[in-house]
């Protein structure tokens, strides 16, 4: 784990109410593959070293790590997150030349099996972010990906265009406003046999969807998530995002965010 003001390079509104915000601070890349996190600070940037702490909000937030590329010799990274609460809305109006405090990579991410060449990936709304990273490190190692993306409707949808051209993409919406009509869990289980491994993050409703669907399958799947809990830390001090699996209380940032969905439902 490495600590860094991370300067902002690009910050925009990607759709609906969905920003992705670029960073250059590569010590936070290095090391990192697809599921793991960053805690980011929202308060304001006083010097290299010192920040003032706000009281509202208080709490730094866990963030995946959406996507990272090279630019010039150096890794940048980014995060994807709607605009709901006062911190992601002071993430969002960050520019350019802004630092914010952050800490990572953290926690145990995605883990593809070397025999595994048929990937299924679930993303249920912002759940899409580290999966669209995922999808572009499993086309480069040659494997054939599947991505269901599900939302409410169709604002809550990740531009298909910005995904590689060799991804299959399965579009869902509850209200049918894009794509298919329906829930990303439908599409799962008709694609789970066809799959060697399956991965998704959303929201933990889905997750219970999928594993009660799995149960009464004739055909079962390695399936990883990602949990998503509120943190105080990120790094096992608080002991504020413990939540009870198969296997005893573990906590999301240092066991996870990566689980064995059976393990938890």
């Amino acid at each position: 784990m490495k600590t860094a003001f991370a300067r902002v390079i690009e910050n925009e509104k990607l759709y609906g109410d969905t920003y992705v915000t670029w960073f250059d601070a590569p010590q936070i890349a290095q090391g990192a593959v697809p599921g793991h996190f960053l805690m980011l600070r929202t308060t304001e940037h006083v010097t290299e070293d010192v920040a003032t702490l706000p009281d509202d909000p208080l709490l730094p937030r866990p963030m995946s790590i959406h996507r990272i590329r090279e630019r010039s010799g150096q890794l940048e990274w980014s995060i994807l997150y709607d605009v709901v609460g006062r911190g992601t809305a002071w993430l969002a109006s960050r520019r350019p030349g802004d630092r914010v405090l952050c800490w990572g990579p953290l926690g145990k991410g995605y883990s593809v099996r070397a025999t595994s060449q048929q990937l299924l990936l679930v993303a249920g709304g912002i759940g899409v972010a580290p999966l669209v990273w995922l999808a572009e490190e499993a086309v480069r190692d040659g494997q054939s990906v599947t991505l269901v993306l599900g939302g409410r409707t169709s604002s809550q949808i990740f531009p298909t265009q910005q995904l590689p051209a060799e991804v299959e993409v399965i579009v869902t919406t509850e209200d049918g406003s894009l794509g298919q009509q329906g829930l990303a869990t439908d599409t799962f289980m008709e694609h789970l046999e066809w799959c060697d491994q399956a991965f998704a993050c959303g929201p933990n409703a889905m997750f219970r969807a999928m594993a009660g669907a799995m149960r009464n399958a004739k055909h079962r799947r390695p399936v990883q998530i990602l949990l998503e809990e509120r943190m105080g830390c990120g790094t096992a001090i608080c002991y504020g995002c413990a939540v009870e699996t198969r296997k005893g209380m573990k906590l999301v940032c240092k066991d996870g965010p990566r689980f064995d969905l059976r393990d938890v439902y």
